[in-house]
């Protein structure tokens, strides 16, 4: 049975740890997927690929990587993260990094490629000229924000495999829905899923008004 703590207790962590999966995938994506876009190096479109391959990458084939890593024989194994949240986090990175890489990458790509040239020629440096690129991708940039969150806040396979689904610890929305149905507990599941639905719909309301916001002016 849960209780209206415990029922807050896995909402607030599973915000958490999306939105920190989220962020720093954010952190990741958008100078590499910028590198990706606007760089000349050999091999370029090789990496796209990989991206773009990332992109669909299985949740539990992620969630099976991190463990081996993270495992206590693993090569990772002194830090002694697995079965924590933060296991949850670097698992739900991986899943997301990429889709805000290649969206990124797509986005700056996108924009006209006279665009560079106007702004070197007003004097811009590369770093200014990166910013002002941000700006005018801004939209698809939020667009990839969103989609790498939609990719962490509902995803299972591999929070269950690295975080064991452990109650008060590690128990986020989408295993706790699991393992309600597992139980035959339909009711209960049925209501995670509604709760878990209304927060995607809420944060994915709130981006999309900002992104809106953006195009209108």
């Amino acid at each position: 049975m849960y209780f209206d703590t415990e029922v807050f207790q896995i909402t607030v962590l599973s915000l958490k740890i999306s939105a920190l999966a989220t962020g720093i995938s954010l952190l990741i994506g958008l100078p590499l997927g910028t590198v990706l876009a606007l760089g000349k190096f050999p091999g370029r479109s090789f990496f796209l690929s990989i991206v773009n391959t990332g992109m669909g990458l299985p949740p539990v084939v992620v969630g099976l990587i991190v463990a081996m890593l993270l495992w206590r024989s693993g090569p990772l194994g002194d830090f002694k993260l697995i079965y924590t949240p933060s296991a949850i986090i670097i698992a739900q990175t991986v899943i997301s990094a990429p889709v805000v890489t290649g969206l990124t990458a797509a986005a700056l790509q996108a924009l006209d490629p006279r665009l560079r040239l106007q702004l070197y020629g007003l004097g811009a440096s590369r770093l200014q000229m990166i910013g002002s690129l941000w700006r005018e991708a801004r939209l698809p940039l939020l667009a990839a924000l969103m989609a790498g969150f939609g990719s962490v806040i509902s995803e299972v396979g591999a929070s269950m495999m690295v975080g064991g689904n452990i109650r008060y610890q590690t128990r986020v929305l989408t295993t706790a829905i699991v393992l309600e149905t597992g139980k035959g507990n339909f009711d209960i599941a049925i209501a995670l899923g509604v709760l878990l639905l209304a927060i995607i719909f809420l944060v994915n309301w709130a981006l999309t008004w900002i992104q809106q916001r953006g195009a209108r002016r």
